[in-house]
């Protein structure tokens, strides 16, 4: 029978975000580690709610257009249908209570030492909430994708229907997401790549966020193919696509 880990004692808790006030940390003055391309790529997921992200991976790896094998799951608290998820794919999972710490710190230092003893290559946030004190290891190998067409409608609070509404609140004409490396503020990290759809004039938050999860659930795959590939190099503010090698 599968067993859930967990890596902490949990508490019943309201989902917390936090933001340490300190200076963002530039990590992007190299290209991604390089990896052997014909194993699958050893992926963490980590999440904050319902999991439809995580479902979307374990999709395409079944379907074998993702080359990956998700060794980890972490959800932030109790109760999470993601970490549901997680367990009926038999992927082990734990969760570690964001409430149960007194700071981002030692609630970071948690997370990546599962990661580590789970020997991953690529940490894949999907929709997790919390803000993560980056070990200087895990530079450049970790990713994240947002409801939106960075850097409009990102930042601290602005996740699932805000997002959205917000968009649809500007007026805007287009919308999307965005598959980005992650570093020590909001949706502040490097663009991987973006994908688009347009915003229709009867759209409500509900039926745009349906039609940007479908742009998702292409982007993210592709974006964690290409870091497989070792086809990633960052550049400042920017990511290069590298061609494949013949």
């Amino acid at each position: 029978m599968h067993k859930q880990w967990h890596g902490r004692p949990a508490r019943e808790s309201a989902l917390e975000q936090e933001n340490t006030g300190e200076a963002p940390v530039p990590l992007w003055s190299r290209a991604a580690v390089a990896m052997d391309t014909d194993r699958p790529i050893k992926l963490a997921v980590l999440l904050s709610g319902s999991g439809t992200t995580l479902q979307n991976l374990l999709d395409h790896i079944s379907a074998r257009t993702l080359n990956a094998d998700i060794r980890l799951v972490i959800g932030s608290r109790p109760g999470l249908k993601g970490i549901e998820r997680a367990s009926a794919a038999k992927v082990m999972n734990f969760v570690v209570d964001r409430s149960a710490f007194d700071d981002c710190p030692q609630f970071s230092k948690e997370v990546f030492s599962l990661c580590d003893d789970a020997g991953v290559d690529l940490i894949c946030l999907a929709g997790w909430l919390c803000m993560l004190d980056l070990p200087s290891k895990w530079s450049g190998k970790i990713m994240n994708i947002h409801p939106a067409l960075l850097p409009s409608f990102g930042g601290k609070g602005m996740f699932g229907k805000r997002v959205h509404q917000a968009v649809l609140d500007h007026g805007c004409k287009v919308s999307g997401c965005t598959v980005h490396f992650v570093d020590s503020t909001y949706d502040t990290g490097p663009i991987i790549l973006q994908r688009t759809c347009t915003v229709l004039e009867d759209d409500t938050a509900e039926t745009l966020a349906q039609r940007v999860f479908e742009e998702e659930k292409i982007a993210y795959p592709q974006a964690i193919e290409l870091f497989r590939d070792n086809r990633l190099r960052v550049e400042g503010r920017r990511v290069r696509t590298l061609d494949p090698k013949s």
